[in-house]
């Protein structure tokens, strides 16, 4: 007999009645399909094997279930039995238990029993696909979550209903805040619920049922600009209708400003031998056409309004052979004298000399500097120069006065020069050009002054920086390597 403390654990006390064959297929089938929790319930405590002479041992568990020729022996010997099973099938003997059995006392029969241990293994089946499928859910929501790209997920309006943890890393906002939300208002900071004036790809995604990318950027509260990509994907159902989207949005600023340095070396490239082709081809008629024309200026025979257009044809003659010296000392490499060069020192010096023009246009300088600054190993001019190149675009900002700000400070590792103005700001879709050569928002000069800081700054070493906000002004900084203390070697550069 079962010993009462494992009785007493279960809540199915049960014995089986039924032929050998029939009782082995239907246990092993029972056990097979079950989980763990079913089997706690439920223990077998006697076999009935009407008919059988012999009478084989089973085993429940690892230990022995005792076994009888019939069904009445079984239960006066396990008066605890609450459920008998019929796995035979006969119709004589289920008719039999009905009229036999006690109301405490449950029959199931053998078709029952195979309906319940097909439902413990539809139950079973849909337990292991709810295991998977969390599991699933969870590795997907930890590889978007450690994703580095901002990722939304859009309903057919372009609304946020979920987002990654970048999203909200990087906009500092609870999830709560950004949900219903335009896409927009999260990617590209517009008015709500309007995108800027782009290729909006949400747009195309829904009109093409294909991805889609754009560029957009931004501004941010430093004044420094951010380039991002944008890239859309449906998500089509059963029918293959879109009803949500995907977008992801990629910082890509790195790669711009290194587009931007591969640009500029092409058309340094492209500029030096051009430049070459001028000297030339045009300087030699150049010099022909300006000796002429003195000549006829000096001939006493030419009337007055002829002298009058040799005049012109000398003035412009001159102002392109200006323009022909400045490309070729552009395209040039810088062989000027290096020495150590005191920041402060040039800072005094040109503030002396722009002291002037800042006073005649109302501009009030202030200059701030750091008495524990390093030195560079640079030109003084040609410091001078880029000085005096970058307090001449602050004053073209500020036509009707403002703040100059000039400052000298140690960074980490690098000496700074800053200027600054209050002026009306460089517009956003000119910020990439204002380094390329010739490129000029005046309406006279070559535009080569920037471009020729950023070269002199760059063969030094250094860089060159930009802030800018429309409005409110405009920041250049130069990073200067500074003289470090080593003895020279007396080798000359």
């Amino acid at each position: 007999m079962i010993e009462g403390s494992i009785v007493d654990e279960k809540r199915y006390v049960i014995g089986v009645i039924g032929d050998i064959p029939a009782l082995l297929a239907l246990w092993e089938m029972f056990k097979d399909q079950s989980n763990d929790e079913t089997l706690r319930e439920i223990g077998v405590v006697a076999v009935a094997l009407p008919g059988e002479s012999v009478l084989p041992e089973a085993t429940d568990a690892g230990r022995i279930v005792p076994t009888y020729a019939g069904y009445k022996a079984m239960l006066e010997k396990h008066p605890e039995i609450n459920m008998i099973i019929e796995a035979t099938g006969r119709p004589s003997l289920v008719f039999e238990l009905r009229k036999y059995l006690p109301p405490a006392i449950t029959l199931v029969e053998r078709g029952a029993a195979q309906f319940f241990i097909n439902l413990l293994a539809s139950n079973q089946m849909w337990v292991a696909c709810k295991v998977d499928l969390l599991h699933t859910q969870t590795m997907l929501k930890t590889i978007v979550d450690q994703m580095d790209q901002e990722i939304l997920f859009l309903n057919r309006d372009g609304m946020v209903v979920g987002m990654n943890q970048t999203v909200l890393d990087r906009s500092g906002l609870p999830k709560r805040a950004l949900m219903g939300k335009h896409y927009c208002d999260v990617f590209t900071r517009s008015k709500e619920g309007e995108c800027e004036e782009w290729e909006d790809p949400f747009e195309r995604t829904m009109m093409t049922h294909a991805p889609a990318e754009a560029t957009t950027s931004l501004v941010d509260p430093d004044g420094r600009v951010q380039y991002f990509r944008v890239y859309t994907s449906p998500v089509a159902d059963e029918d293959g209708a879109v009803n949500h989207v995907v977008a992801m949005r990629r910082d890509i600023t790195q790669r711009r400003a290194m587009e931007n340095r591969l640009q500029q070396a092409e058309r340094l490239a492209s500029i030096g031998e051009l430049s070459t082709y001028m000297a030339h081809e045009i300087r030699n008629p150049l010099f022909s056409i300006s000796g002429f024309a003195n000549s006829l200026m000096r001939d006493k025979d030419v009337g007055t309004k002829a002298r009058e257009k040799l005049s012109i044809i000398l003035d412009e003659s001159r102002r392109l052979d200006e323009v022909l010296r400045s490309l070729l000392n552009f395209t040039r490499p810088t062989e000027a004298q290096v020495a150590e060069v005191d920041l402060n020192e040039v800072v005094r010096a040109t503030m002396d000399v722009m002291q002037l023009p800042c006073s005649n246009q109302n501009v009030v300088p202030h200059v701030s500097l750091d008495e524990g600054m390093a030195r560079v190993h640079a030109n003084p001019d040609l410091i001078k120069q880029c000085l005096i190149n970058l307090i001449k675009n602050a004053l073209e900002a500020m036509k009707s006065g403002g703040k100059l700000y000039v400052t000298t400070a140690m960074n980490q590792d690098m000496a700074v020069l800053a200027v600054e103005d209050t002026g009306v700001g460089i517009p956003l879709d000119i910020r990439d050009k204002i380094f390329s050569p010739f490129f000029s928002t005046k309406d006279k000069g070559v535009g080569l002054g920037l471009a020729q800081i950023h070269k002199i700054v760059g063969e030094l070493g250094g860089r060159v920086d930009l802030v800018s906000m429309e409005g409110v002004g405009t920041k250049v900084t130069l990073f200067l390597p500074p003289t470090l203390a080593v003895e020279d070697s007396g080798d000359s550069a």
